[in-house]
Formats: C-alpha cells, sequence, structure tokens
C-alpha cells in the first residue's frame, strides 16, 4: 500500500513524513546518510576506494601513467576524472555513451579537483617539459540511490590518499625514463574538499540529502 502511495502521490507521500519531522528511511531532516569507506578495494589500481553513503554504492580506481606534459603547462601533470552511471546501478540509465548526467558529474569532479587544489599538478611533474604524471580516476556507480556527487567525492578523495607512485628518474643518456616500482611514494593531499547537497521540498523545508 505504501509502495502504490509513494509512486501515485510522490508529494503527499513525502509531506506525511514531513509532519512528523522524519523521512522514509527514519533519517530527521538535519541528519546526513549513513557512510561506510573501505580503500584499497582494487589490488590493481594504484589507488582505489570503495563508498557507500546510504544505498548509494560507489567505486573509484586510479591509475597513473606517464605523459608528455601540455605545451601550456610543462611543468605540470594532470588529472582526468570519469564518472561511469552503467545501467547496472539504476535502470534510469541506458547503455551507450556517456549521459547528460555522467557528464556533468565529470565536469563536476574536474571543477572540484582544480579549484580546491586537492593536489597540485606540479606535484606531477618529473621531468619539466618532457615527462609527467597522468592520473586517470574511473568512478563507477555500482548502486545509485541518489547523492550522486557526495559520494564521487568521498570516493576520489580516499582513493588519491590511497595511491602511491613509482620513483622515476630520467636516464641522461637515452633520455627514457626509469620507473623503479619498489620505491613507491604517496602523493601529497593539500587540501581535503568536502561535498553535501542538500534540496529544498515545498519551497520552505530545507532537507540534507
Amino acid at each position: 500500500m505504501a509502495t502504490g502511495f509513494k509512486i501515485a502521490e510522490p508529494l503527499e507521500y513525502h509531506r506525511s513524513f514531513l509532519k512528523e519531522n522524519c523521512r522514509p528511511d527514519g533519517r530527521g531532516l538535519s541528519e546526513f546518510r549513513t557512510t561506510t569507506l573501505n580503500v584499497g578495494s582494487i589490488s590493481t589500481a594504484d589507488g582505489s576506494a570503495l563508498v557507500k553513503i546510504g544505498n548509494t554504492t560507489i567505486i573509484c580506481g586510479i591509475k597513473a601513467e606517464l605523459a608528455n606534459p601540455t605545451a601550456e603547462a610543462p611543468g605540470k601533470g594532470y588529472i582526468v576524472p570519469n564518472v561511469d552511471l552503467p545501467p547496472l546501478c539504476s535502470s534510469r540509465f541506458r547503455p551507450g555513451p556517456p549521459g547528460e548526467q555522467a557528464q556533468a558529474a565529470s565536469q563536476f569532479i574536474a571543477d572540484v579537483i582544480e579549484s580546491s587544489e586537492v593536489i597540485k599538478a606540479e606535484d606531477l611533474c618529473v621531468d619539466r617539459g618532457k615527462l609527467c604524471w597522468v592520473l586517470y580516476c574511473d568512478i563507477m556507480c555500482l548502486d545509485y540511490d541518489g547523492n550522486i556527487l557526495d559520494a564521487c567525492i568521498i570516493a576520489l578523495l580516499a582513493a588519491l590518499k590511497n595511491t602511491q607512485l613509482p620513483e622515476v628518474t630520467v636516464n641522461k643518456e637515452t633520455c627514457s625514463p626509469e620507473v623503479n616500482l619498489e620505491k613507491r611514494q604517496r602523493l601529497h593531499i593539500h587540501k581535503h574538499p568536502a561535498s553535501a547537497s542538500f534540496c529544498v521540498f515545498d519551497e520552505s523545508t530545507i532537507y540534507i540529502d
């Protein structure tokens, strides 16, 4: 009966809980979702993390690769985030190229990385103008139940903290990089951005997502 009411009259369904100052999942209006975090979830990645916020589950794997820096920023490396919302996480998503929500989430993550300077791009430089690290951050939703941006930020930050880069030197004779996988160093995290989403219901009540 409750499920049918929720589908037929979603606004009235939520208003009935609002009268009791609670929500369908039992939380108060100002309560955050329960969050659990596990780091090092992907053994083949250079850094990884699995986060669950309520029922929303996100996994982030980071793969570090050596590349040439851009001409505009010869002394910097770069970070490439990509958010994937596959059909397996929710029936609202379809197979094929990234949809609008996935693209918007990827851009949001990229903006947060740049504006917060969680990692300074200069730290990813190996040899100015010749060699740098590129961090490919693949963020995948395993179970979608809203609050996707907050979950992505937590997973990304935890995965970056878990990332270790091997020592790299450039051979002066051959000008080729030499990677020492036995010696690794963690990334220097300069800032710790936090994301919290809110929504307004009936133009008057503010909820924490």
